[in-house]
């Protein structure tokens, strides 16, 4: 909104620095983050009242976990709406891209909250059926991408190889979807521990503050061999305010955890991830930017798979988090080593930008 007014009004002085993408960046980042820790109390304070025994924990889960009974959940909207608030004053509302962005996130979000609600409401750790989830979730993913093919086209990049693979023309609408939600419940498996998404989510979004900027220039693009999209670039202030806001929740959701993130933000936030690399064309960088998150999705799947064929368990537990700590590691051992991976992981993504 700012952003639109100082264009329009050409703001003299110091105020032209609305117009600039890294001065608004900053300061979405500073906006969500000063929203979160004002509001963060008294927010988690509403949400004990009104949730009463909080989040349902499973009793087959590790032992240590049920000491967290009657921690409320629902604290993704602590992000979501420290973020939005953020995104709507410094985001330019004139922009395709941060509209299907938000799109997603407060679409994700609201499915979310709807699971948690029914969480609650019934006093147990199942909530909205799978099937129900994944087709909002397409439907959502799947306007979105639609949304930003209109402007960013449908070829395919891979890491390591200058230009586009080829074109799949309308199938990418398809893949962009299968992206954002794949990404989505990815993130939403590894909300397991406390502060082990968020830091992760913050590490990736860093990330692809950076890859947003590159390939919002044709300057950068070109040098560097990667695709031009423009109009991406302001993609940066979404993602600073995330990192801001998550910042802010994670003051109040480190152990102990006074709150818990829920599927109202780990979805939102996963999304979010997902459309940001479908916008810029960096969807095979986000799953090695984002490989923790794809190493606890998988092992879902490889445990339920080998569990209906054999009846036997790979892991003790899965996600594979709840592995080790069966293994006897403390929650918060796992925690920093899974974010170090996280760390390590991102570094490794970005690498990709110039080993072309």
């Amino acid at each position: 909104m700012l952003y639109v007014l100082a264009d329009w009004a050409h703001f003299p002085g110091i105020l032209n620095l609305i117009r600039y993408i890294s001065f608004r960046a900053g300061a979405g980042a500073m906006t969500a983050l000063f929203i979160g820790l004002f509001f963060g109390k008294r927010f988690i304070q509403w949400l004990r009242t009104k949730q009463g025994k909080g989040q349902p924990i499973r009793a087959d889960g590790p032992q240590s976990h049920l000491a967290k009974r009657g921690t409320p959940t629902m604290g993704g909207l602590l992000i979501l709406i420290s973020a939005g608030i953020s995104c709507l004053l410094w985001m330019d509302l004139t922009n395709r891209y941060v509209w299907a962005c938000l799109l997603v996130t407060a679409g994700f979000g609201l499915i979310g909250f709807l699971d948690d609600y029914d969480k609650v409401k019934k006093a147990h750790h199942a909530g909205l059926s799978g099937k129900m989830r994944l087709a909002l979730e397409f439907a959502i993913a799947g306007f979105a991408t639609w949304l930003m093919v209109g402007w960013g086209g449908t070829k395919l990049y891979v890491p390591f190889y200058t230009g586009h693979v080829f074109d799949i023309g309308l199938i990418y609408i398809l893949f962009g979807a299968f992206v954002i939600v794949a990404f989505g419940n990815a993130v939403n498996l590894t909300d397991g521990l406390d502060g082990l998404a968020t830091m992760p989510v913050v590490i990736a979004s860093m990330a692809f503050v950076l890859i947003s900027y590159l390939v919002g220039n044709v300057k950068f693009a070109t040098y560097l061999g990667i695709p031009y999209v423009a109009g991406v670039g302001d993609l940066t202030v979404l993602l600073l305010a995330i990192c801001g806001a998550s910042l802010a929740f994670l003051w109040f959701n480190a152990p102990p955890a006074a709150v818990f993130m829920g599927d109202t933000g780990s979805l939102a936030l996963g999304g979010a991830l997902g459309a940001v690399a479908v916008a810029t064309h960096h969807e095979f960088v986000l799953a090695i930017i984002g490989g923790l998150f794809v190493l606890e999705a998988v092992s879902v799947i490889v445990q339920v798979v080998w569990f209906k064929r054999t009846g036997r368990r790979i892991f003790k537990m899965a996600p594979i988090h709840h592995h080790f700590e069966h293994m006897g590691w403390s929650e918060p051992t796992v925690v920093i080593r899974f974010w170090i991976i996280s760390f390590i992981l991102a570094l490794a993504g970005l690498s990709t930008l110039k080993l072309r």
